[in-house]
């Protein structure tokens, strides 16, 4: 199995949300050989807790514009790993510590990226 177009182009909206506000290190596994139910994990860090909420925040919105329901999500409270279910795409937005320390993309390891295309960003030189 590999991803469907609709985890494709959720994953798309989510990543570009992420990085409107200002999220790092966006990788994408498609782990949907392994889960059934899921297609895509998003995994995206943020600076601070602050960070962390905003960014997804402004996924879920952003997804909920496109037509993309949230199913659950968890850990709003304290933001140092928060977990938004859409169905075919799970996005995890850490705090830079936890990502280190729950270490999903070694988790993951054997299940191959799916490419996320982002804006080019204007550089000020």
């Amino acid at each position: 199995m590999t991803a469907s177009s609709a985890g494709i182009d959720a994953l798309q909206i989510a990543a570009r949300a992420a990085d409107s506000k200002g999220g790092e290190d966006l990788v994408a596994l498609d782990v949907s050989e392994p889960l059934p139910l899921v297609d895509i994990f998003l995994l995206v860090t943020g600076r601070n807790e602050r960070n962390v909420a905003a960014i997804a925040d402004e996924i879920e919105e952003q997804l909920l514009l496109s037509g993309v329901k949230r199913l659950r999500r968890e850990g709003r409270q304290e933001s140092r790993w928060i977990l938004l279910d859409f169905g075919d795409l799970v996005v995890h937005v850490f705090h830079e510590e936890e990502r280190v320390f729950y270490g999903l993309e070694r988790l993951w390891k054997d299940c191959p990226t799916v490419p996320i295309e982002l804006p080019e960003r204007a550089t000020t030189d």
